[in-house]
C-alpha cells in the first residue's frame, strides 16, 4: 500500500461482484440515473482528439521486455495470441504516459477489471479491458467508436482515472474508488493495490 501510494501516475465473484464491476466514468448511482459530469465529458472529447505522443522508446522497449514476461506468465494458461498481447502492452504504455500515470498501476486496473480479456463485459454492461459504460459513446457522440479496440477502451479508461486522480488531488485510493463506482469504500483501491505489489511493481 505504502508503495502504491507513491505512483501517481475478473474479476472478484459473489460477495464484491457488483462492486468490482460497477461502471467507470461517474458513481454507478449517478450513471443509472442518467447524470453525466460535463468536467469528464470534456476531459474525454479533447482525449478522443489527442494524436499520439512520441515516447521514449528505449525506455518504452525495456518496459515492454520485462511487462512481457510478466504478462505471459499470468495468463500462460489461457493460451492468449502474444501478438495481441503485445499490441496490448504498447498501447497501455502510450495511454499511461499520455495521461501521465505509471503503466504498472494501468495493468493493475486492468488485471482487476477485466483480466486482460479485451472482450469482457460486466453485468452492468461495462466493456473490453478498463470496463468503460458504453453510454460514453453515445454521450460523446461517436458511435462509430468500438470499446472493446484496444485503443480506445485504454484511451477513455486511463483519461477517466487521470481525472479522477486530478479531483482527488493525487490521492490514487480515493480516485481508484471514484473510478470503479465505489466512492467510500477502500475495497476496490486494495485489489487493485495488491496486483500492483504482487504482479507490476517494479523494486
Amino acid at each position: 500500500m505504502r508503495r502504491a501510494s507513491k505512483l501517481l501516475g475478473k474479476t472478484g465473484r459473489p460477495l464484491g461482484l457488483w462492486l468490482l464491476l460497477l461502471c467507470v466514468g461517474t458513481s454507478h448511482a449517478n450513471q443509472q440515473q442518467g447524470i453525466i459530469d460535463q468536467s469528464l465529458k470534456q476531459r474525454l472529447v479533447a482525449a478522443l482528439a489527442e494524436k499520439d505522443n512520441n515516447v521514449d522508446r528505449f525506455e518504452a522497449e525495456v518496459w515492454l521486455v520485462d511487462m512481457m514476461q510478466r504478462l505471459r506468465g499470468r495468463l500462460k494458461e489461457r493460451g492468449d495470441n502474444e501478438e495481441i498481447l503485445l499490441k496490448m502492452l504498447q498501447q497501455v504504455h502510450q495511454e499511461a504516459r499520455r495521461t501521465e500515470l505509471a503503466p504498472e498501476l494501468v495493468l493493475a486496473v486492468i488485471q482487476v477489471e477485466s483480466n486482460f480479456d479485451r472482450f469482457a463485459i460486466s453485468e452492468a454492461g461495462a466493456r473490453g479491458l478498463m470496463q468503460v459504460m458504453p453510454f460514453w459513446i453515445k454521450e460523446l457522440g461517436r458511435p462509430d467508436d468500438n470499446l472493446f479496440e484496444l485503443q480506445t477502451n485504454l484511451r477513455m479508461g486511463c483519461s477517466i482515472l487521470r481525472y479522477y486522480l486530478d479531483l482527488e488531488q493525487g490521492n490514487i485510493t480515493r480516485a481508484l474508488a471514484r473510478y470503479n463506482g465505489s466512492r467510500g469504500s477502500y475495497r476496490y483501491p486494495e485489489k487493485v493495490f495488491k496486483a500492483l505489489r504482487q504482479t507490476w511493481y517494479k523494486p
